[in-house]
């Protein structure tokens, strides 16, 4: 069986970086994305021992520089199998009123528009082989809406409406599409929403287990490594003590 390419956005941390290690002790290639080449670097050189790596520094929020730098891409790394659209955040916990006009920009532009010009760059390289695995992270967010989620519920809704769209429009093209929806994990995410304020982002995983990165990365790992034939459609997965967005066994 010949070795698979996996890119993966939002690679320099959190789920992405997690997904990334799990990937490589599979032996699947990786091309990893992301905004800060230091800590691609670092994790080029911790992989490059188990399996063929490369990295792309871009922004997903611009298309230009999305389409050159995974046009850019030689052997073997020209031949994407899997894509994990990882890349993507919060900012900011208000009400609608009261909200950042700025932030609704970051999560509407890195949330959906950056997914879809990545997708956009590697779909038609899958479509040409008629083969390919597309995997949309998206959130328990997704699926229901909490106080002052507003924007960033509506953005990860979206992934969701996408994520179907995609997998009929693919359909006939013997092209995998799926999404994995996390519900609370312990990552960079909630300092991120917070705008670096550690002490309300540690406040969010205090007194109860939430998922880790490697939780949800080995979830993404078993997604890919069904047989050709089965597609994991939309999965959802929460820590035990989460019920919901809003309904958490905090003791």
């Amino acid at each position: 069986m010949s070795t698979k390419t996996a890119l993966i956005t939002g690679a320099s941390s959190g789920i992405g970086q997690a997904t990334a290690r799990e990937f490589a002790k599979q032996g699947i290639n990786l091309i990893l994305c992301g905004r800060r080449q230091e800590r691609l670097d670092e994790i080029e050189k911790e992989l490059s021992k188990q399996v063929e790596v490369t990295t792309l520094n871009f922004d997903v929020r611009d298309k230009k520089r999305v389409k050159e730098a995974i046009n850019s891409l030689k052997k073997p790394f020209n031949q994407v199998d899997i894509l994990i659209n990882n890349a993507g955040n919060a900012h900011g916990l208000a009400t609608i009123q009261e909200g950042d006009s700025d932030d609704w920009d970051a999560m509407i532009d890195i949330n959906v528009k950056g997914l879809l010009y990545v997708s956009d760059a590697i779909i038609p390289q899958m479509i040409a082989r008629n083969a390919g695995h597309i995997i949309n992270i998206g959130s328990t967010a997704g699926k229901e809406v909490y106080p002052k989620g507003n924007v960033y519920c509506a953005s990860k809704h979206a992934v969701d409406a996408i994520n179907q769209g995609m997998r009929l429009d693919l359909n006939g093209y013997n092209i995998r599409v799926g999404a994995v929806n996390p519900g609370m994990v312990e990552t960079e995410f909630s300092e991120v929403r917070f705008k670096g304020d550690t002490e309300k982002a540690d406040k969010v995983y205090k007194g109860f287990k939430p998922l880790q990165a490697q939780d949800v990365a080995e979830i993404i790992y078993f997604v890919t490594s069904r047989p050709a034939h089965v597609n994991i459609a939309d999965l959802m997965v929460m820590s035990v003590d989460q019920a919901s967005s809003v309904v958490v066994n905090k003791k």
